[in-house]
């Protein structure tokens, strides 16, 4: 067994992949606490360092990674998005760049590419983002000509939330969202008691309609995502290194290939 098939199994074994979950965690914990003053006079040298270690953690897993997969490891998504992410907490956190301090917590979000389940939970958000647009441009184009209706009938009753067509998509956000939208449509209904009608058909259109279509989307594309059978991504996975070991091979026929050459 040759060196990358050594740091292939080593990665791809359960232990390994457990105790990077648990730095992660980990490490996800001491960034929260770090943002306590309190804790900070108390373990600040403490937590510094574990967060010193946790990133040193990473920068190995990623490069043996890298190390062992080769080229195959610049094929999968889930590679590109870890190594973003180390590489910006590896940006110097001073100075002009302090900013990206705050910006360490996005650590965690390699929880998402550690954990299968999660994997499939972005997959399947991904997936219905081309439904998702549908409804979301049905729903902007529902809450415009609401907003329009809503300025030329209320502007004149209660200016400060229907006066002009900006003031008056923001309120009728908010009424979609079901904040404080009683206290809206009493306000109008002292002048006009009809208006009640207005306001149930647009929440009726735009929460119940709109909002669930949205929501049925996602479950959709989700469901889809999950009946993909494990097998499939453990068969991915074995094409992987199995792409892997032909890059070595290929290696291996070059190198003896120039041998003779640099005998000659």
């Amino acid at each position: 067994m040759s060196g990358q098939e050594r740091v292939r199994a080593i990665l791809e074994s359960r232990l390994v992949q457990r105790a990077v979950v648990l730095v992660i965690v980990v490490n996800a914990i001491t960034i929260g606490c770090e943002t306590s003053a309190y804790l900070m006079q108390r373990a600040g040298g403490l937590l510094h360092a574990i967060d010193r270690v946790a990133l040193a953690v990473f920068t190995v897993e990623l490069a043996a990674r890298l190390y062992a997969y080769r080229r195959a490891f610049f094929k999968d998504p889930w590679n590109w998005f870890d190594a973003i992410i180390v590489a910006v907490a590896l940006i110097p956190a001073s100075g002009p760049t302090s900013v990206l301090r705050a910006l360490r917590i996005l650590r965690a979000l390699r929880l998402v590419s550690a954990v299968p389940s999660m994997r499939r939970v972005v997959g399947a958000l991904l997936a219905a983002v081309p439904g998702m647009a549908s409804i979301i441009g049905l729903l902007v184009l529902m809450i415009y000509i609401a907003a329009v209706i809503a300025t030329k009938l209320f502007g004149d009753i209660v200016p400060e939330r229907f006066d002009e067509l900006p003031r008056s998509l923001f309120t009728l956000f908010q009424i979609m969202t079901g904040d404080d939208w009683g206290n809206v449509a009493q306000e109008v209904m002292e002048q006009k008691p009809w208006a009640w009608i207005f306001f149930i058909v647009y929440i009726l259109m735009s929460t119940f309609v709109a909002l669930n279509l949205f929501i049925a989307v996602v479950v959709n594309a989700m469901n889809e995502e999950s009946d993909t059978p494990p097998e499939l991504e453990a068969v991915q996975q074995e094409l992987a290194a199995v792409n892997a070991k032909l890059d070595q091979l290929l290696m291996r026929e070059r190198q003896e290939e120039l041998r003779p050459a640099a005998d000659r």
